[in-house]
């Protein structure tokens, strides 16, 4: 008797025999695969450079492929972990915050219902202990930035794994906020290397600087190619090129990332548009986009938008400012790191967030943007509260806001479809009556 013609409750039968873990994975996969192939085959002429970006994600995050072996595994909680230091130790930083719905609703059985979404998720996929790209994690870092990562560290600890806690400011302009930052940096390195039991030394740590610095020149190649119009890149694929730098190998990705800007700079100068012509040029800002949960970028760019820049921290942020030495000494370098990761934040967790409208208000110049998205995961209260300043500072530029709260349930859709296109189609009629009133002064 073939499979096929086995009766209906032995079928039913091997089906209920499957592992609770087995179909957790089984799960994501499908919703990995059902969002890598709408970014992948529902846009025209993708660059053919994107092709290692899109194999990347499907090997990790559809087929579950673990592609580090053979160093410690550092997982981050937050951008504000120095990478620097942690690859000057030969060990590889891998971020934690992850996108899947079904670990959402799984780590919803430890967070209140009015939770953020990340959280949520971050907390089911380390209780299903199944990170992408890793096998299992020697270490993780936690920064007090999130106030919910900070109260859901002890559950964490809980799952049996080893957390260190590094102390973060919530006011950055004083100097004494910035020495209480070096001293939590200086800690962290000498920890970390005991811990790992490695040293780390002035060599080793100009490299991983050099190393680092070389990833943010090749993004800012990229991001320099979006300020072009027509746009010759959707924000759809450099939103998955900035999401594949949280796990994949940094000089592979180094590399990847400039094959994509010589394949772009070529189109650019053929003219290629890469969006529609008359698509509004959005600035994104808010909680940050991470595969799989990337529906609001996929449902701009669907609906005739095009994301030319972004401000959040998978992305933008994580690769805006570079390390500044003044000499090349192993404390000073240390110090150095740490003021990268502080002066240079717009994260919304500070009591002040005057840099950050300065960067949106600069961004939206510089990549001459016609409106704004703004997204918060709902129970983010950050995000939530800060919304409000953001829209008056558009307001007062005259650039017109969008403000989407959502999760990561895809059942939300058609709703977010609906505000999304009437939102881009109120961009196309104001652009149309500013370049009627310029033709006719």
């Amino acid at each position: 008797m073939t499979h096929s013609e086995q009766p209906a409750k032995i079928q039913r039968r091997q089906r209920k025999v499957e592992d609770p873990k087995a179909r957790h994975r089984r799960h994501e996969a499908m919703e990995a695969v059902k969002m890598l192939d709408n970014l992948r085959h529902n846009f025209a002429n993708p660059p053919t450079s994107m092709t290692y970006f899109y194999d990347l994600f499907e090997r990790v995050y559809c087929q579950g492929e673990k592609i580090h072996t053979g160093k410690p595994m550092v997982g981050t909680l937050c951008i504000q972990i120095p990478y620097e230091v942690i690859y000057a130790l030969d060990a590889v930083p891998v971020r934690l915050c992850n996108g899947f719905h079904t670990d959402e609703q799984s780590g919803g059985e430890f967070m209140p219902a009015k939770s953020c979404s990340l959280v949520k998720a971050t907390l089911g996929m380390l209780k299903q202990r199944d990170i992408p790209a890793v096998d299992k994690l020697d270490f993780m870092i936690h920064p007090t930035t999130c106030d919910q990562k900070t109260k859901a560290i002890s559950l964490i600890e809980e799952m049996e794994y080893e957390v260190y806690h590094m102390e973060f400011p919530r006011v950055k302009e004083s100097e004494e906020s910035r020495e209480y930052w070096r001293r939590t940096v200086r800690k962290f390195t000498k920890d970390l290397s005991r811990s790992l039991g490695r040293k780390i030394t002035r060599k080793k740590l100009k490299e991983a600087i050099t190393r680092v610095g070389k990833a943010q020149v090749a993004y800012h190649r990229l991001n320099e190619l979006r300020k072009l119009d027509p746009v010759p890149i959707l924000g759809k694929d450099v939103f998955l090129i900035t999401n594949a730098f949280f796990f994949d190998e940094i000089e592979r990705w180094t590399q990847k990332v400039h094959a994509v800007c010589d394949e772009v700079e070529r189109r650019a100068r053929e003219g290629f548009n890469a969006a529609g012509k008359r698509s509004p040029r959005i600035l994104y800002t808010g909680s940050p986009p991470i595969f799989p949960n990337l529906k609001l970028p996929y449902m701009i760019e669907q609906a005739d938008g095009v994301i030319v820049a972004d401000e959040s921290c998978s992305a933008n942020r994580l690769f805006n400012d570079m390390v500044s030495v003044d000499e090349w000494f192993l404390y000073d370098m240390v110090d150095a790191v740490a003021d990268r990761y502080l002066k240079g934040c717009t994260c919304p967790i500070f009591t002040k967030n005057d840099d950050r409208k300065r960067r949106l208000a600069e961004l939206a110049e510089q990549y001459n943007v016609d409106g704004v998205v703004y997204q918060s995961f709902a129970g983010c209260q950050v995000y939530e509260m800060e919304q409000r300043s953001i829209q008056q500072e558009m307001e007062r530029l005259g650039i017109p806001m969008l403000y989407v709260e959502t999760d990561y349930s895809p059942g939300q859709g058609g709703q977010l479809s609906t505000r999304i296109e009437a939102f881009i189609e109120s961009l196309k009629v104001r652009k149309r009556r500013q370049n009627h009133s310029k033709e006719e002064a």
